[in-house]
């Protein structure tokens, strides 16, 4: 197993136990839920969707990405407006949001926000949205791994 492979393992972990002890939390239990409707990218098939066409959203806090560095060739969305700013009805929207049939991938530090996100963009009408597995991330580590 190399590093992307716990990375990825890890990031589709569930978080922990509920605190009054009942099993999964409700955050566990609501990113199950949102990622059943997700066709997650692993880190090695980015570029391939890039190449397809895919518009790829880094929703990291600017402190995330001033320590860990960029996503090359990722539009930058803040989190609390992703939705406006991507909802083809919306007049917030930003231009490269034109098109609810467009494969989108949302990628945050781990693969946790980013799943919930997608699943909110599905449910505004963008079908194809989805999420990075193990985020930001994993993506590193595969080029780390791949640079060696």
């Amino acid at each position: 197993m190399d590093v992307v492979d716990v990375v990825e393992e890890q990031a589709d972990a569930p978080l922990g136990a509920s605190a009054d002890g009942g099993g999964a939390s409700r955050i566990d239990r609501l990113l199950l839920e949102s990622r059943a409707g997700l066709e997650r990218v692993r880190p090695e098939d980015l570029d391939d969707e890039v190449s397809a066409g895919a518009l790829v959203v880094d929703t990291r806090p600017v402190d995330q990405r001033d320590r860990d560095g960029a996503l090359p060739g990722a539009l930058v969305i803040d989190r609390n407006v992703l939705e406006w700013r991507l909802d083809p009805t919306c007049p917030f929207r930003l231009p490269v949001a034109d098109d609810p049939t467009r494969r989108i991938v949302i990628v945050c530090n781990e693969g946790y926000s980013s799943s919930l996100a997608a699943h909110t963009l599905q449910r505004l009408g963008l079908a194809r949205a989805t999420d990075l597995v193990g985020g930001f991330q994993a993506w590193a580590a595969f080029q780390r791994q791949t640079a060696l």
